[in-house]
């Protein structure tokens, strides 16, 4: 089997070395090279064909951000960005992910902080992924996540998909809340959702990203600004709002309770033995005790499991799960979970996830 390719590109020669000393465990995986700046970037891409780039943001001669846009523009491939967990990181990882990076990891100032953010076995995973899907920056190029293509739904009547095999497409019924779980690839595959969704839907929807603290500020706003539904990230203790998206606060898990005949949110710092913070699972199980079969739950592409478990108690509640099909995903995991435990009402590609909640809420 031929080995992963993979180039590191850092202006640190501290954070060259921290990710070269993670990726060399994997005998799977082979660093074919190591550049300084984004110059070196784009030369590697064109010269080294790696199969997968760690790129920095900030670097002298050529940032990140410049190099990227040029990386796939000539040379398209897998790029995962090396961002500050700072503001303006996020800011800035938000737009490498619109200019077609495929995910980011977050650069601390100390090599023990990476441990404890358990990133050494996600990382080598998320190259392997990504090296695994040899079509994926077709999906992923800039053009794609455009704004007007994102902005307006198709013209034309709504019309239920055709029932994948073995599948029966569900029939329409009036939800009351509409819960969204996502990872790895999310904040692309969410623009190619949220954005299409009408500003009248009339109900609120609920997002979990798995995003550090200060990422899922910064999606909010974006998401806000491509679309016709108010988004928010959530701060706690609020009334869910009809045609108001609550985007899951990093480093939180996200509750909704009902108190009388509203909605309300809970936030909570405590881990309480899941993986992720926030967590699909917390929310989705929140979500099927308040609102049972007024639920509706949709799940999609992210490494893992995060979310089988909340959507099976929204299923046996009587609330409607759709899972992201497998050709749209940037990573099958999460949709793998939810359809290999048979609670997936419908399998849909990522171009008709918009449609089926509007199916559903409307």
């Amino acid at each position: 089997m031929n080995k992963i390719k993979v180039v590191i590109v850092d202006d640190s020669a501290f954070m060259r070395k921290a990710i070269e000393s993670m990726l060399a465990k994997d005998s799977e995986i082979e660093i074919v090279g190591q550049g300084r700046n984004g110059l070196d970037a784009v030369e590697m891409a064109r010269n080294l064909k790696p199969d997968v780039m760690t790129l920095d943001i900030e670097m002298p001669r050529m940032d990140g951000l410049s190099a990227l846009e040029k990386i796939m523009s000539e040379n398209p491939l897998p790029v995962i960005m090396v961002s500050s967990l700072t503001t303006e990181g996020a800011e800035a990882t938000m737009k490498a992910l619109d200019l077609g990076a495929v995910d980011f990891i977050p650069k601390e100032k100390s090599f023990a902080s990476f441990g404890v953010m358990n990133i050494e076995d996600d990382l080598r995973n998320k190259i392997k992924q990504f090296a695994r899907r040899t079509n994926l920056m077709r999906r992923l190029r800039p053009a794609s996540f455009a704004r007007p293509a994102a902005a307006g739904a198709p013209s034309g009547g709504l019309q239920a998909p055709a029932a994948p095999a073995g599948k029966t497409v569900s029939k329409p019924g009036h939800k009351r809340i509409v819960i969204i779980g996502t990872s790895t690839g999310g904040p692309q595959s969410l623009q190619k959702v949220i954005p299409r969704l009408p500003g009248d839907i009339g109900v609120p929807i609920v997002v979990v990203q798995h995003m550090p603290p200060n990422f899922t500020q910064s999606l909010a706003q974006r998401l806000n600004s491509l679309s016709k539904l108010n988004v928010i990230e959530s701060q706690g203790n609020e009334k869910l709002e009809p045609n108001t998206v609550y985007i899951a606060k990093g480093g939180q898990h996200l509750r909704i309770k009902k108190i009388g005949a509203n909605y309300v949110t809970e936030l909570n710092s405590d881990a309480g033995g899941h993986l992720h913070v926030p967590s699909v699972d917390v929310t989705a199980a929140s979500v099927a005790e308040a609102a049972g079969k007024d639920a509706l739950g949709v799940i999609m592409t992210g490494m893992g499991a995060d979310g089988k478990k909340g959507l099976q108690l929204l299923k046996l509640k009587g609330g409607n799960v759709i899972a992201q099909d497998e050709e749209s995903s940037i990573v099958y995991g999460m949709p793998r979970a939810v359809v290999e435990a048979g609670i997936a009402d419908e399998i849909v590609s990522l171009d008709d996830i918009f449609n089926r909640i509007i199916f559903h809420c409307r």
